[in-house]
């Protein structure tokens, strides 16, 4: 999929030596295992597998493994399509946002970072939520009659991403992103156990893999569905992972998308197969909370998934933090220099505040997961990718069509999987107060 040279580079999307001294001084040092972590890190997160049981049950079994699949297909060739673009122009373009202005110029550069930051503070916002839950219930289940609320937990977790997002750049995340994907292969295999354990000892006849509920309900816990598993696949940082490697940065990050995808597809079908087949309709949009213990299996899933979502978190975080960073940073001095360090920590400290305020007002874990799925890693994962490599290389008309008929047919999945996430958001908001211990 090499991309044809020699077209207009947009001027924004050059990388120009104040920024690389600043935020990319980690361009092309990293191995293609490190994409591989770094990716499955970004994509397969707790908050994107321990839905997917619930996905699959508000689509039943054909509607869930066919949703699935094609989610799967989809995202992995839309991930080699952006891959092969690293380079278009002859200049390597490091971040996401770059590489569209290039290719589509302003409009692609501005809701690109529009899209990105929905998308990476959705995100953020979501897992800080699962995060706090899951200390919770560690808490809870040792300490019954504690007073420590929610609201407090998230509070610690934000706290300890403040001191990792010290680090200056991708690349200091790859001993953390490799902890996080040994992490979420030991919590997928833990809860695929524990689920046919679990479903093996009930009663099967009990189990129910029926919709239930009117028909409104129905069909919107079908479109949020859509959204889950699209946040399922959610990655808006391929090409400032893609940075990271060494050359040739393409061959290298086809391997590394390999690996994340093997990772993820085998890891994700075990635990949504599972988890629907043990709990059936009944089962929790957490799949955590519907196992009934051993407790300390409990606990440790929920440890693995705290530190998955710590690497995760991180590397979400960097899109916002490089765009102030690129405003406020004196370029001529490293990243660790004292008036550096000092803005990143003031860029730092401001976004855990906003982005821990709101996970502590709206601790609503499963609707902002189809939202974020669906309108923010939607267009960025199944959408803009087609559309840049059709605009940056010649294909035949059949590949055409074919490109076509993607972004049309996500385009559409991302509309409904809205209405669903909307749907449900006011309905809880009845229910629920701000700040509620949930």
């Amino acid at each position: 999929m090499d991309v044809e040279a020699g077209k207009r580079v947009f001027p924004l999307a050059a990388v120009g030596p104040k920024q690389d001294s600043i935020t990319q001084a980690h361009v092309g040092k990293g191995e293609w295992y490190h994409a591989g972590y770094h990716l499955a890190t970004t994509i397969a997160t707790p908050a994107a597998y321990a839905p997917l049981p619930w996905a699959f049950a508000m689509l039943t079994w054909p509607g869930g493994i066919i949703a699935f699949v094609i989610g799967v297909v989809i995202t992995w060739y839309n991930s080699l399509l952006l891959a092969s673009l690293h380079e278009y122009g002859g200049t390597r373009h490091t971040r996401y946002k770059d590489l569209a202005g290039a290719i589509l110029g302003r409009w692609g550069l501005f809701s690109t970072v529009f899209f990105q930051q929905v998308a990476s503070l959705g995100n953020n916002i979501t897992i800080q939520i699962v995060a706090g839950q899951a200390i919770k219930a560690i808490y809870k289940a040792y300490v019954p009659a504690g007073s420590m609320t929610l609201q407090h937990f998230i509070v610690i977790f934000g706290a300890a991403q403040l001191l990792l997002s010290q680090l200056p750049n991708i690349h200091a995340l790859r001993g953390l992103n490799m902890a996080s994907t040994l992490a979420t292969l030991c919590f997928a295999t833990l809860v695929t156990a524990m689920s046919i354990i679990t479903g093996r000892g009930m009663d099967r006849s009990a189990v129910s893999y029926g919709l239930e509920g009117d028909r409104q309900a129905v069909l919107m816990s079908a479109f949020a569905a859509l959204g889950t598993i699209a946040f399922s696949f959610g990655d808006t940082v391929l090409p400032e992972v893609q940075a990271t490697v060494k050359a040739p940065s393409q061959r290298n990050m086809y391997k590394g998308v390999s690996l994340a995808y093997g990772v993820i597809t085998i890891t994700y079908l075990a635990v949504a197969v599972t988890g629907y087949w043990a709990f059936g309709y009944a089962v929790n949009p957490f799949v955590v909370y519907s196992l009934p213990g051993p407790q300390w299996a409990v606990t440790l899933a929920l440890l693995l998934a705290v530190v998955q979502i710590m690497g995760c978190y991180q590397i979400y975080t960097r899109p916002t933090y490089e765009c102030i960073e690129l405003l406020l940073a004196r370029h001529q001095e490293g990243p660790l220099s004292p008036w550096n360090a000092s803005m990143r920590l003031l860029i730092t400290s401001v976004y855990m505040l906003v982005v821990t305020t709101i996970c502590c007002m709206i601790p609503f874990f499963i609707d902002f997961v189809a939202l974020v799925g669906a309108l923010g890693f939607t267009p960025l994962d199944f959408i803009l990718p087609v559309l840049l490599f059709m605009a940056a290389r010649k294909t035949p008309l059949w590949w055409r069509l074919i490109n076509c008929f993607l972004a049309a047919a996500y385009t559409v999945v991302g509309v409904l999987g809205c209405v669903g996430a909307f749907y449900f958001i006011i309905d809880h908001a009845r229910t629920y107060k701000l700040f509620a211990d949930l």
